[in-house]
């Protein structure tokens, strides 16, 4: 039996389940290489394209089967970029070139292909991106499993309602648990935007992901609690917390009901305080679920995507189009867009002029705005696309990782040189378009005064600010625990950093996972932000609070909070402050 604990992971899909749980143990593919007489390399090349065709169908037949049952356009736009992945060139070409060079068997090429994808995304900084690899695993997983001759689909024939344990599913698998018989699921794998939860929370499946050794942890027929609000799983629960969590249940599914008919309602507090609460996004074909969850605009667009997609940078016809149907569709909404945040690493070897470049510690080294100040050409490219797609909505640009005034001056040159350059060719242009940059450094905080005389706007990133200035990666299970948002030094770090802007007469922006989790953005807003930029589907929770809500109360809760000296503290703070002013939610969870 197992023994009663608490396991903590990430929030994928929110919910609360109590049941069963099966445990679905999958191996991985184990490739062998071998060598191929000439003769048979044509066929082992057709063996490999019969593959991918057979994949591309299944997935089509896939997304015809859900597109009318499915409102949410973001899960089909996963099953798309599968789709998409299936006939990539890198992944397609670079395999067949493999073959066809070394003479090896279709399984080998396309494990060596996927390892050399796997380098490009290991050093990208920002975790939506590097997510972004699990989707090539999964497309790449099921190529292995047709030359093999293998179904790896899931099934979802189980005698009672479960909760379905994994290492990880791919969003397909996700998919097909649309069953009366599935609760839920748990990984070992994942985060918040890998697109497992994305279409786990689309389809209002409750998850837990990132649980690290769940799968070590419980055995089939095992009752336990997943918490899909906390990102905790609770092992072998008494009877009294199973009650206690299904009560918890009741009180949000009520507090999310009431969320439909305000989410295109003004987002401001009762007694008329706007905050603007916008919408972090990869690539465009994201918009329709921006719109449909009533954010007011793109608070971060990140364009690292564009970069990814071949072994060389995409030309600026290409990221000019990109931008500027981004900024029409949202015209007159603010759209920003933040300039490159990748490393300089063999991830992108071709930005370093085929040079890799390999860092005793790279998160501390040649990264962000100082990638792009080392390669003029590459941040050239990046501020002359923005430039010719400004004319087509209200522009914002986003400067990464900025440390010192004399970065921001650089790019600034940079920018003014480009100018130049569009101006003498007559290529119109919007010559005022606003520059803000992201604070997520503590040096940055510490000059935030002087930087703010020099741009337009401040996005605070706080993934990474928390991490720097606390000295925590994330990633190490040895301190990942100590990665702490409501530390005193870090809400003392964005007050600053807001008094500091609005001394300038500049908006204040934050960008990271803070703004999107409902009771951390109640201390955000206490702070003082102009905006709060999040995952399109957090939007209608954040709205609800803050529309339950008025300035002078969340004036007093910023206040009192920085009087605080520890992170026990102001949790405690916070738990009477939501049960006081939102009983229906928090009075008794």
């Amino acid at each position: 039996m197992t023994t009663p604990s608490t396991l903590y992971g990430i929030s994928g899909s929110q919910g609360i389940v109590v049941a069963r749980v099966v445990v679905l143990n999958r191996q991985a593919d184990q490739s062998i290489c071998y060598q191929l007489a000439p003769e048979l390399v044509e066929t082992e090349v057709d063996r490999f394209q019969d593959a991918l065709n057979e994949i591309e169908q299944e997935l089509i037949e896939l997304r015809n089967q859900f597109e009318e049952d499915l409102s949410d356009t973001e899960t089909l736009t996963i099953i798309d970029s599968h789709i998409l992945m299936v006939k990539d060139k890198m992944i397609r070409a670079g395999t067949i070139d493999l073959i066809r060079q070394k003479r090896i068997n279709a399984e080998w090429a396309l494990a060596r292909v996927l390892e050399h994808i796997k380098k490009k995304f290991d050093h990208i900084r920002d975790p939506y991106i590097r997510d972004r690899f699990a989707d090539v695993k999964y497309v790449v997983d099921r190529i292995f499993a047709h030359l093999g001759d293998r179904n790896r689909n899931f099934s979802a024939n189980f005698s009672e309602p479960v909760i379905v344990v994994s290492d990880d599913f791919s969003p397909e698998d996700t998919l097909r648990m649309q069953s009366e018989k599935i609760l839920g699921f748990l990984t070992d794998k994942g985060g918040i935007t890998s697109h497992t939860a994305i279409v786990a929370r689309s389809l209002g499946l409750p998850a837990v992901v990132g649980l690290k050794n769940v799968t070590s942890c419980c055995r089939t027929g095992d009752t336990v609690i997943l918490d899909g609000y906390s990102g905790r799983v609770y092992l072998a629960p008494t009877r009294d917390q199973q009650k206690q969590y299904l009560k918890y249940d009741r009180q949000h599914r009520a507090f999310s009901e009431e969320l439909a008919w305000q989410i295109h309602l003004a987002s401001e507090t009762v007694d008329g305080l706007r905050v603007r609460l916008s919408a972090n996004i990869e690539i465009v074909d994201e918009v329709q679920t921006v719109f449909q969850y009533g954010a007011q605009g793109i608070g971060l667009f990140r364009t690292e995507f564009e970069f990814l997609k071949d072994d060389h940078p995409p030309s600026e016809d290409t990221l000019t189009t990109v931008y500027q149907d981004l900024l029409a569709m949202f015209s007159p909404e603010p759209v920003t867009i933040r300039t490159l945040d990748m490393g300089g690493d063999k991830a992108a070897s071709y930005i370093n002029g085929h040079q890799p470049i390999f860092e005793r510690n790279p998160a501390l080294g040649l990264r962000s705005i100082r990638l792009s100040l080392r390669d003029p050409t590459l941040l050239t490219l990046q501020l002359r696309a923005l430039l010719r797609a400004s004319l087509h909505g209200r522009l914002r640009i986003l400067l990464p990782m900025i440390s010192s005034l004399s970065e921001l001056q650089r790019v600034r040159e940079h920018l003014n040189k480009s100018m130049e350059e569009l101006y003498r060719k007559g290529i119109p242009f919007n010559p005022k378009v606003e520059i803000g940059i992201m604070i997520e450094v503590p040096s940055a905080v510490i000059l935030a005064d002087t930087l703010a005389a020099e741009v337009d706007f401040f996005s605070i990133g706080t993934n990474d600010l928390i991490q720097y200035s606390l000295a925590i990666d994330r990633s190490n299970e040895y301190v990942a625990q100590m990665y702490e948002p409501l530390h005193p030094a870090v809400l003392r770090m964005i007050r600053q950093t807001v008094v500091a802007g609005h001394n300038q007469g500049i908006e204040v922006a934050l960008c990271g996972e803070m703004a999107g989790d409902v009771v951390t953005a109640m201390v955000l807003l206490g702070l003082g932000l102009d905006e709060l930029s999040m995952r399109p589907s957090a939007i209608p929770h954040v709205k609800k609070m803050l529309r339950s809500s008025t300035a002078s109360q969340l004036s007093d809760l910023g206040s009192q909070i920085l009087e605080l000296r520890d992170a026990g503290e102001i949790r405690n703070l916070l738990h009477n402050y939501l049960a006081k002013y939102y009983p229906d939610e928090f009075g008794e969870a």
